[in-house]
């Protein structure tokens, strides 16, 4: 599969949450109908409505997939996701930099977009899955213990790898990419679904432009300038 340049067009809600979004329409429908046409007290009833059409409310703004435009720069690995920084690390990366590394940790709340964008143009070439436990995802060692999914992509002698991984009330992981694939940096490929973190791990002796507490949005904010 080949991902072309980012899209330049806003879309209300994101196509990995169609059904998501489908069901919780239809259920505020056949609620909203009950509750009209079967419920009296009118306090009750519109109580009902109220909590259902909130509901939904939530449910959109959880899926929206706004427009973003995409730093250009050979070196630069953007943000895949948007929330806030809540871990700069040094560390020793094995499992596909094969050396010394820097990551960068960041929690989406609830209120976050949750679609993800690639941090940096190139090939997939890792990808695997581990299923695994929900912990509350700014906790650090989620990062090992939680579900997630890990993809490297390489960029000629660039190498980065980027976590996506499972919270306390995040069940599901959308990562539509396989190795192979041919990646551009800000190009949307999957989310996380209710609350997540997302951990961006480059190589060594990068210089990274953000810290802890620091907002982010995918495909913008720029994470380091790998060397």
């Amino acid at each position: 599969m080949i991902f072309g340049p980012a899209s330049r067009n806003s879309l209300l809600i994101s196509r990995y949450g169609y059904d998501v979004v489908g069901t919780v329409a239809l259920l505020t429908f056949v609620g909203v109908t009950l509750a009209w046409f079967f419920v009296d007290a009118i306090l009750i009833k519109y109580a009902i409505i109220t909590v259902l059409a909130v509901a939904l409310l939530f449910t959109v703004r959880f899926f929206r997939d706004p427009d973003r435009v995409t730093p250009s720069g050979a070196r630069l690995v953007v943000s895949p996701a948007d929330g806030r920084v809540v871990l700069v690390k040094n560390l020793r990366e094995e499992e596909y930099l094969g050396g010394e590394a820097v990551q960068v940790s960041i929690f989406m709340s609830p209120l976050d977009v949750h679609v993800n964008r690639f941090p940096i143009s190139g090939i997939v070439r890792y990808f695997r899955h581990y299923p695994g436990e929900y912990l509350v995802a700014f906790d650090e060692k989620s990062s090992l213990r939680n579900e997630r999914t890990l993809i490297g992509i390489e960029n000629g002698p660039t190498k980065v790898l980027f976590k996506q991984i499972a919270g306390f009330v995040a069940r599901r992981i959308v990562a539509r990419v396989k190795e192979g694939d041919r990646a551009v940096a800000g190009e949307r490929f999957g989310m996380i679904k209710f609350g997540s973190r997302v951990d961006v791990i480059v190589p060594g002796g990068s210089e990274i432009s953000v810290k802890p507490g620091d907002r982010t949005k995918a495909g913008e904010t720029v994470l380091a300038v790998s060397p």
